[in-house]
């Protein structure tokens, strides 16, 4: 939910380009500078989505004098389709609104909206669209802006753009699910941890990819429910959710491919007096690494390219594209090993399992890219809140109907008690009679 400075690449993708504004959240901190408007004809400073009426951009600025005498004025627009392809002074012109920068603090009331509409922010001076040289380095001027929607009164004290908008309550809502959640299951998973037996390891994966997610949603509830007084937040709080889900995401591949994959490799070789084992046979960690290291990767880089980034926004850059394409690409793998997995099965039972494995797996991995594929129907505002919310409640499912499956006894634990040429993930060393 954190929102970084915006860099050039993905201001060109808007529309333009743009050097880098020091912005953070929707409190906009910074430095209107005349040589990179100059270069980028007007530099971008940020964008938000206003609704209804009584919509409010404030500004204060450092050095009044300077900004008057530099004829400094920020452009708001709407629409930014086709706005390479236009002159510096067609740029100037097209501006929806445009405000003049000549007083230490000014607020401007947005135009009545319809229906929420994006607003980006550019700033201009005397020296944007002129030909000659600009004689010497000319000082910045420092800046805050403020955006402000209006609340349910209509008073313009919201500071959450519209397609943030009940993302906060979702995240205080889904941490009450969590906390009573908690109060009913801690003490019989508790005690199947203590216990052992073959569902042990897959047990204690998921576990600590549930806590990761739980800890991800408090994270950005802190952030938020700060954000939603002053606009911006507690950054580290933001950077701390999308590490935990990184890291969750990252285990359950791992797990995934592990299961899958390790049972795959050691079908023909594992012997039917051993007790099952979690696979480490050099192929299946290969695999499973190489899945986790491409991921690792990605989520990285996609930290990096995509500076307005949180853990859904992945579509938006080139790492993130490339994310899902993996997960999509997981998932036929895992559906093809399931296959034939499940053709070779001829216990009901064991296929059972199996299907029920998939379902878990195959909602953890094809949530995000779905969704991404579905907003494509949906108004922009929308679209952050379905893919957000979305993917969250889907792998929580996922998550519960894995938990399902390792629990039941009927399922995993008589597949695993059985035959030892089954699953690879149990952690079974003792006599089986103990259970």
């Amino acid at each position: 939910m954190v929102t970084k400075p915006v860099n050039q690449k993905q201001s060109a993708e808007r529309g333009q380009s743009a050097n880098v504004c020091p912005a953070v959240g929707k409190t906009v901190s910074g430095v209107f500078r005349s040589d990179t408007a100059r270069d980028n004809n007007g530099q971008y400073i940020t964008r938000f989505l206003y609704h209804g009426e009584n919509g409010l951009m404030a500004y204060r600025l450092e050095n009044v004098p300077l900004a008057v005498q530099k004829e400094a004025r920020l452009l708001l627009f709407q629409g930014m389709e086709g706005f390479d392809n236009l002159s510096c002074l067609d740029r100037v012109s097209a501006a929806r609104l445009t405000i003049t920068l000549s007083s230490e603090e000014h607020n401007e009331t947005i135009p009545r909206q319809v229906s929420p509409q994006a607003w980006h922010v550019m700033y201009a001076d005397r020296y944007t669209c002129q030909e000659e040289e600009m004689d010497g380095v000319i000082e910045g001027v420092g800046f805050q802006l403020t955006m402000l929607n209006p609340d349910s009164a209509g008073n313009p004290l919201d500071h959450f753009s519209a397609e943030e908008a009940g993302l906060h309550s979702f995240y205080f809502m889904l941490i009450l699910a969590y906390f009573v959640a908690c109060c009913i299951y801690v003490q019989p998973l508790w005690q199947a941890l203590n216990k052992g037996g073959p569902m042990h390891t897959v047990l204690k994966v998921l576990s600590t990819a549930l806590l990761l997610q739980g800890l991800s949603v408090l994270f950005n509830y802190i952030h938020m429910a700060r954000y939603a007084s002053d606009g911006v937040g507690t950054p580290i709080m933001g950077s701390l959710a999308e590490l935990c889900d990184m890291v969750a995401q990252v285990q359950m591949l791992y797990m995934l491919l592990s299961l899958c994959m390790g049972w795959t490799l050691s079908r023909g070789r594992k012997s039917q007096s051993k007790p099952l084992q979690w696979d480490s046979s050099p192929a299946s960690t290969a695999l499973a690494l190489g899945g986790v290291v491409t991921q690792g990767a990605l989520l990285i880089w996609e930290q990096f390219e995509d500076t307005e980034h949180h853990s859904y926004h992945a579509h938006r850059s080139l790492a993130g594209l490339l994310l899902m394409a993996l997960r999509v690409a997981l998932t036929l793998l895992l559906a093809s090993v399931l296959y034939q997995i499940i053709s070779a099965e001829r216990s009901t039972l064991k296929r059972d399992f199996y299907l029920s494995f998939a379902k878990g797996s195959f909602l953890w991995f094809l949530c995000h890219p779905v969704l991404v594929f579905l907003s494509v129907i949906f108004n922009e505002h929308q679209k952050e809140k379905i893919i957000t919310i979305g993917v969250i409640l889907c792998q929580s499912i996922s998550v519960v109907i894995l938990y399902r499956l390792f629990l039941s006894r009927s399922l995993y634990w008589e597949v695993s008690s059985l035959s030892s040429v089954t699953l690879p993930l149990t952690m079974s060393r003792g006599p089986r009679n103990r259970y």
